[in-house]
């Protein structure tokens, strides 16, 4: 099994995805590398299967850039922001090299495990959540209109839940020359379980559902696949990705 840069813990990780029951593209990408600490996931958007082009793209950076374990996490902060930013640029390229395509981009996750820490990179209304002590904690905040109405105290947490609006982004990549990512760094010990999803699994499927799945004692691949099943069972509208990675 794959062990953490210098320190006794282990990363099992395991990813899953779907296309769900509505859309014919999967404009989902997902990367699990656990061997060197990595997890990310991209969900793309755009017309004429450009989606799926951004995401791939900006996976491509991911495991292009991080070849090795990343030992501390002022590097990974440093890695993480150059692979979002060369990515950033590399859809915009690809974009208008290909007009057919414009408008594309993704949001983002990116998870780099070090002997420090980890660090977590973040754009758009993709997240990336934290299970400790039997509880979920969501590490990202979504950058959609309806969470800056909802910061700005404009809505309820339930109003948000069936807002008209909830999936207009206001951050992804490949959409601007300048790009503003969320960088989150923590600690990890042993019996943390790390989520990254597409929102496809989000608009699916409630926090506390989430919570006892990921607290039910399956493992990684499991969870994968409980969580997209359930996803699909409440209607599937959207591209499903789940990623689980357990420190033991």
């Amino acid at each position: 099994m794959p062990v953490l840069p210098e320190c006794n813990s282990t990363l099992i990780a395991c990813g899953m995805t779907n296309p769900g029951l509505v859309r014919e593209n999967n404009e989902d990408s997902f990367l699990v590398r656990p061997e060197i600490g990595v997890l990310s996931v991209a969900d793309g958007m755009g017309g004429a299967a450009a989606g799926e082009v951004a995401s791939a793209i900006f996976i491509s950076q991911v495991d292009a850039l991080i070849d090795r374990p990343v030992n501390m996490q002022v590097q990974a902060v440093e890695i993480v922001k150059h692979i979002f930013l060369s990515a950033n640029q590399a859809i915009i390229k690809h974009a208008e090299e290909n007009p057919n395509h414009a408008g594309l981009g993704c949001t983002a996750e990116l998870v780099i495990f070090c002997e420090d820490g980890y660090v977590l990179g973040h754009v758009g209304d993709s997240r990336s959540y934290l299970y400790r002590s039997r509880h979920l904690k969501q590490l990202t905040k979504d950058h959609t209109v309806v969470q800056e109405q909802l910061d700005e105290g404009l809505l309820t947490e339930e109003e948000a839940a069936s807002h008209p609006m909830r999936n207009v982004i206001v951050r992804a990549v490949g959409v601007n020359e300048t790009l503003a990512v969320d960088i989150i760094r923590g600690s990890y010990r042993t019996g943390d379980i790390f989520l990254l999803c597409s929102d496809g699994l989000t608009d699916m499927v409630p926090d506390a559902r989430i919570e006892s799945v990921i607290g039910s004692g399956l493992a990684p691949k499991e969870i994968c696949g409980v969580l997209v099943e359930m996803a699909n069972n409440a209607g599937g509208r959207d591209n499903i990705t789940v990623l689980i990675g357990e420190v033991t």
